[in-house]
């Protein structure tokens, strides 16, 4: 297993972001995984700039959409005009048409222009005007928006949380780290002298190697046993689609490949499991939300059986 574009990745997007290792970890994770992430956190934690960060990481084409509540969805998939000069209709390529692409303040579009990304997200192609055409691999959304304002805003429905991967928010800073941040940007921005060190070709082949990590029968039906114990749990109303199944084993085979083993332990799956499930639930009226999905899937967690096995073992 050679992760040698992994490991370059990771330092070079520390050379920009101070501390958030494990965001770090967990954004890596989702690449591997081909899945999408939502950011959310205060404003001023660094979350634009992480994205921006992996996306001059690596040679391939970004797209950013600022969202407002005017945006309309052609604005960001693109649409069809009338040119004079050909005498036809020729399609215009909206900024979804990219590798990265970050989806800032998501919840200040309506849902209307929300929905505009379902397709791209879930299926990785955009059909407008009944033509279909594919997006170019790999593509990665990261979402980002602010928990504490809503005014103005527009809650993202659960069709739209459901694609992605994980929900994950930026850590805090020490004191130590937070001196280091203002040395850091006392003279330089970082983000601006920043360069790639990989190629969409070294991610599709990582994204490729991560489909061929093992997974345990035992550990399959210990994720389906996490998955059933959110359905049936007291204080939820609907649990982790079939999807999130899907999400948590690519999330579990992604978390191993970066701790340098071929083949997925309970641990991963462990540890993985709060960022993949929690924004999935649907709480029955009265929870508050954040705090309580995580303590649910922290519950479950607690009561399910952890098997013993030897997971290297085919």
């Amino acid at each position: 297993m050679d992760l040698s574009a992994l490991g370059v990745l990771r330092r070079n997007i520390s050379s920009v972001i101070i501390g958030n290792e494990n965001t770090i970890t967990l954004l890596l994770t989702a690449l591997l995984a081909r899945g999408h992430v939502l950011l959310e956190d205060v404003p001023g934690t660094g979350k634009t700039v992480l994205a921006k960060s992996l996306a001059k990481s690596i040679d391939a084409d970004f797209g950013r959409i600022q969202f407002t509540p005017d945006l309309l969805p052609s604005d960001v998939t693109g649409l069809n005009y009338f040119d004079n000069k050909s005498g036809g209709f020729v399609f215009a390529k909206g900024p979804a048409f990219c590798h990265i692409l970050l989806a800032d303040e998501i919840n200040r579009a309506t849902p209307k222009t929300q929905s505009s990304l379902l397709e791209c997200m879930a299926e990785h192609q955009i059909t407008v005007d009944g033509v279909t055409r594919p997006l170019e691999e790999p593509f990665l959304v990261i979402a980002t928006q602010n928990p504490l304002e809503t005014l103005g805003t527009f809650p993202l429905p659960e069709a739209q949380m459901d694609r992605f991967l994980m929900k994950i928010s930026m850590d805090s800073l020490s004191v130590p780290q937070e001196i280091a941040l203002m040395e850091r940007f006392m003279l330089d921005t970082p983000l601006d002298e920043l360069k790639p060190v990989c190629t969409k070709d070294d991610i599709l082949a990582l994204q490729k190697e991560c489909g061929s990590v093992y997974v345990h029968p035992e550990l399959l039906n210990y994720m389906a046993a996490l998955v059933h114990g959110t359905r049936n749990h007291p204080k939820v109303s609907c649990g982790v689609s079939p999807r999130g199944t899907l999400a948590l084993l690519r999330a579990s085979q992604a978390r191993a490949m970066i701790s340098e083993r071929v083949y997925v332990v309970p641990e991963d799956i462990k540890e993985i499991a709060p960022f993949v499930l929690a924004h999935r639930l649907t709480l029955l009226a009265g929870a508050d939300f954040d705090r309580s999905a995580l303590r649910i899937v922290e519950d479950v967690l607690s009561a399910t059986f952890v098997p013993t096995e030897n997971w290297a073992e085919r």
